[in-house]
């Protein structure tokens, strides 16, 4: 089969390969929409649908039905394909609807939705596929139906044709490639809207003849299964054209007058975007739009013939329209009925219809598309959704985000993009039969049990959000949804982190002592006089160093208040003892900290920064055991003692260790590192706070961890055990009391009786306990994203077993180029509040916050967008909630220390600051987002600093006395001098 379907694609594409479209009106898609503002576009839209808009869902017969040999019903061609080949299973009982309707109309109930779009089986009603069939049960069963939903005040959408097409007619006549069918169909539709036109209003004659046709006939994936004739899906094509076109006219010059009703044929699509920049990767999307949409729909809604690309490619191999047919087929649609999801993306399109481009799953701009192309037709989406593996029970957190992502996508089409969208379809009420694929995905809102005997049903978290939306009739604004208003307190700490700093010890020419001479013969460069120095007495300054020099001058531009950045213990202290520490290096940092002061900037420096794999910790202590080792927690407090004495007089803020809750470190591991923290707060606090008057912490990571939906207090533990597990973890023994959360320490010993999977928690004993306990001056987190956990399995690779939580993301946020780096603002506003709620009151900076983006983007508008939200909602937090924040410090400073995170770029050695400096500049200046139009907060100016001569600060009375004494002596000294040459 596998084999055939390649041969098929190979020649079709043979036919494909020089086609290229004409420019159609839907062109210029792709064009408008690379031009709209990047990331605001993609941002989510609050707003809700308009009146009266139908709120569907849908079914197809053979998916659901059952029954497949009950009350007379005939076979159909997928009775007989699902019984061939090595196909597995069968949809002979489906979900049981034919015996259900009470429990289908329930479903439907608790929905709220105002219409159901449902197909008619047509060997149902006519066995064998023509009226000397009639079967009077089948029909019964459809008025029973439709008389259900009149009862609960549900609107039918009846589908004629949804694929099962009597098997009779396809074994003498040769299904759709006859023209006879065009007849027959008429006939049967007749019939139909004769039986139950007065109740249907809206009809659809077939459902996506581009299925029917391609791969029916085609492809061989879908019933009757034929393939190896590359013409015949056109001819296919062209006789359901002929018969819906029929069908149309029947009931416009029949039925219509009487029933006003409406209908048209469900055409459905995938979307795709250029591969390239440029023309031809556009035309290419066009022609690949046009020979699965636009082979229907042209006909239709366009000229009466098909699209210019397929008639070029195709040449005779497609058939062709009289002028009578032409006119005869035209505007034989009364809205455009657009089918769009998984049925059909990524799925059941040959790579040969995608002529090189790129699918993707854009409904917003596939729905502009047909605006533009078909000349803003009524749109009405009759199926959308996505699905989840067949194991997945009630819980379908991944089809629950999908239809939020393209019921968002049709709001932004309706209020951004004036298409007049009329009606939304999620896809589908019951899991069912999903056929070619089977029972192997699930796409259902309601939760089947083909294992039982009754084939139970329950609602899944799809049908409540799709509830609630429907009640909501879309998406309102909510005030927390609003950007904030106000300036943060006069004293906040405006940072910028960065994970290292350039460091050049040697300093620049200016104080260099050697002796040069110009190498004039040779090269023209400098070359040094061996043996000969300068002879001088000036000492080195802090500000000979051309690296710190220019790190300041940048830092200063930005307007921070505050830096943050990493030593390097492994290059401070090479061997991890004291007394071989490396003075030169200590005496740059020293520098550093001393210049950056006195450019009024309080440096904020961190002790260990945990690198991942790359160890920073001095070799001969890696080599040891690391931070397993008890030498290297007790060297660590030796290290903090050295730093606190060589730098404590400049730096403020201390940070101990940075992000050391990282999962793959261990538990062991962790207990050290909460130990050593603890001792080196303790020396910082014991010897060194009274002296220099500083503070210090350390710094916990903390994403933001969301339950994917929250319909009961069951669903937001997984989320509260993630939360204890990796913030918990470090956050309860410094900040609460002395031990590791209690859930933890249960939920670690259930995993792990044996401890075979090192899930070992170790035990703080008492003297431990009251050195980690308190071991804080204020609560630091780096926070970057937020993602969403809920505990059932859907994608292993996102599983974590440890937690039991499936980790997802919901498909509407803003992407970064970061891998499961999301950008969801409100996530560290949740995060803020969760510190506060714990610890109450507690100090807390945001030690860092930033976004990952593409070096060679200057005007960064993710980050630009990013930092702008972040901030707005740190400001809530502290306005609305009353957490207690101190500080914001965005990340990261340039990209040559933190590639794709820095607000200045480079080109070879030109520095460039990016948009997303002048932007964070901007809030720093206004201290947050006052009114428009309100006076400038009122701040006292903060004095300069001096560090260079601390004596004017610190013993102010002995250093006027020095001046004035100073003073005096230069006053006789001149007198002298001139007395002595007046003299002379």
């Amino acid at each position: 089969m596998k084999i055939a379907r390649m041969v098929f694609a190979l020649r079709i594409c043979s036919l494909l390969k020089c086609a290229v479209a004409d420019p159609g009106a839907g062109l210029h898609t792709w064009d408008r929409f690379s031009k709209l503002p990047y990331p605001d576009d993609k941002a989510f839209l609050y707003d809700t649908f308009p009146d009266n808009f139908m709120w569907t869902v849908g079914t197809a017969a053979y998916q659901v039905e059952g029954a497949w040999q009950k009350d007379g019903k005939g076979k159909s061609v997928w009775d007989a394909f699902t019984r061939g080949g090595n196909r597995v299973f069968t949809g002979d009982v489906g979900s049981d609807s034919y015996h259900n309707i009470p429990g289908d109309l329930r479903a439907l109930q608790q929905l709220g939705v105002s219409h159901y779009r449902f197909s008619l089986s047509w060997p149902r009603i006519f066995s064998n596929g023509t009226k000397g069939t009639y079967n009077e049960k089948g029909v019964e069963y459809y008025k029973t139906l439709i008389r259900g939903l009149k009862k609960i005040k549900v609107q039918p959408v009846v589908t004629l044709y949804h694929w099962d097409l009597p098997d009779n007619l396809q074994n003498i006549y040769g299904g759709w490639n006859n023209s006879v069918l065009v007849e027959l169909f008429e006939e049967y539709a007749d019939f139909c809207f004769r039986t139950f036109g007065s109740d249907v209003k809206l009809w659809i004659t077939m459902d996506n003849p581009f299925v029917v046709a391609w791969h029916g006939y085609g492809t061989g994936v879908v019933a009757p299964g034929i393939k190896n004739d590359p013409d015949l899906p056109f001819r296919v094509g062209h006789n359901l054209l002929k018969a819906h076109a029929a069908v149309w006219h029947l009931y416009d010059e029949r039925y219509r007058q009487l029933q006003g009703g409406r209908v048209s044929i469900a055409l459905a699509s995938h979307w795709i975007k250029p591969g390239r920049t440029g023309q031809d990767s556009r035309r290419a999307c066009q022609c690949s739009l046009d020979f699965v949409l636009g082979w229907f729909a042209r006909p239709l809604f366009g000229d009466g013939d098909y699209p210019p690309c397929m008639k070029r490619s195709l040449t005779h191999r497609l058939p062709s329209f009289t002028d009578g047919e032409r006119d005869y087929v035209k505007g034989t649609a009364d809205f455009f009925a657009l089918s769009h999801g998984p049925a059909l993306s990524f799925q059941l399109i040959n790579d040969s219809l995608r002529f090189g481009q790129t699918e993707d799953l854009d409904l917003r701009m596939l729905l502009y598309w047909v605006h533009a192309e078909y000349n803003g037709p009524p749109v009405f989406v009759v199926e959308s959704g996505w699905f989840v593996n067949g194991n997945t029970r009630t819980k379908d957190a991944k089809h629950m985000y999908y239809l939020k992502r393209f019921i968002v996508e049709t709001l932004k089409a309706i209020r951004f993009d004036k298409v007049n969208v009329i009606g939304y379809t999620a896809w589908s009420l019951l899991d069912g039969f999903e056929w070619y694929r089977e029972y192997g995905i699930r796409r259902g809102l309601y939760y089947v049990d083909f294992k039982s005997d009754h084939l139970t049903r329950e609602p899944k978290t799809s049908a409540m959000f799709y509830s609630k939306l429907i009640e909501k009739n879309g998406f309102p604004q909510l005030p927390e949804n609003r950007p904030a208003v106000g300036v943060f307190p006069c004293h906040f700490a405006w940072g910028v982190s960065a994970n290292s700093i350039q460091v050049e010890t040697v300093p620049t020419q200016f104080v260099d002592l050697n002796v040069y001479i110009w190498n004039i013969s040779d090269n023209g460069k400098l070359k040094q006089v061996e043996g000969a120095r300068v002879p001088t007495q000036r000492q080195r300054h802090c500000s000979d160093y051309a690296a710190i020099r220019q790190q300041v001058s940048e830092i200063q531009h930005m307007h921070v208040s505050h830096y943050h950045f990493s030593l390097n213990w492994s290059s401070v202290m090479p061997t991890g003892r004291v007394w071989e520490a490396n003075d030169t290096l200590l005496s740059y940092y020293r520098c550093f900290t001393s210049e950056l002061q006195r450019a009024n900037v309080s440096p904020v420096v961190t002790l260990w920064h945990h690198t991942g794999k790359l160890s920073s910790l001095p070799s001969l202590m890696e080599a040891n055991g690391g931070w397993q080792s008890e030498e290297t927690v007790r060297a660590f407090a030796d290290y903090a003692r050295l730093c606190f004495q060589r730098l404590g007089e400049h730096v403020k803020l201390w940070i101990t260790l940075n992000e050391p809750n990282e999962e793959g470190l261990g538990y062991v591991v962790g207990h050290q590192l909460l130990r050593a923290h603890a001792l080196a707060w303790r020396v910082y606090d014991n010897e060194f706070r009274r002296s220099q008057g500083g503070k210090a912490s350390l710094v916990l990571h903390m994403d933001w961890v969301e339950p994917a939906f929250s319909f009961n207090r069951e669903d937001v533990a997984p989320a509260n055990r993630v939360l204890d597990l990796r913030v918990g973890w470090f956050a309860e023994p410094v900040f609460g009391n002395g031990d590791y959360p209690p859930m933890m320490r249960s939920w670690l010993q259930q995993r792990n009786p044996i401890d075979l999977f090192n899930y070992h928690l170790p035990m703080f004993s008492e003297e431990d306990r009251q050195l980690v306990k308190g071991s804080y001056d204020f609560f630091a987190l780096s926070h970057f994203t937020t993602s969403m956990v809920y505990d059932e399995v859907e994608d292993k690779y996102l599983y974590k077993d440890n937690l039991e939580v499936q980790l997802i993301s919901d498909v509407t946020w803003i992407m970064s180029p970061r891998r499961n780096s999301p950008v969801v603002p409100w996530g560290l506003r949740k995060a803020l509040n969760w510190v506060d709620s714990h610890f109450k009151g507690v100090p807390i900076y945001i030690m860092a916050n930033g976004v990952q983006e593409d070096t060679a983007r200057f005007k960064d508008s993710l980050r630009v967008y990013y930092l702008y939200n972040y901030i707005n909602e740190a400001l809530k937090a502290y306005t609305l909630d009353g957490v207690n924040l101190q500080g914001y410090f965005a990340y990261a400073f340039n990209d040559r220390r933190d590639p794709g995170f820095g607000m200045y770029g480079h080109v070879e050695e030109e520095v460039i600051s990016k948009s997303s400096l002048i932007h964070y500049r901007t809030i720093i200046d206004r201290n947050g987002f006052p009114p428009l139009g309100s006076t400038p907060q009122h701040c006292p100016s903060v004095p300069s600093r001096s560090p260079g001569c601390p004596v004017l600060t610190k013993r102010p009375v002995v250093a006027f006395i020095s001046v004035v004494g100073s003073a005096m002596l230069i006053t006789v000294g001149l007198i002298i001098y001139y007395r002595t040459k007046r003299h002379k």
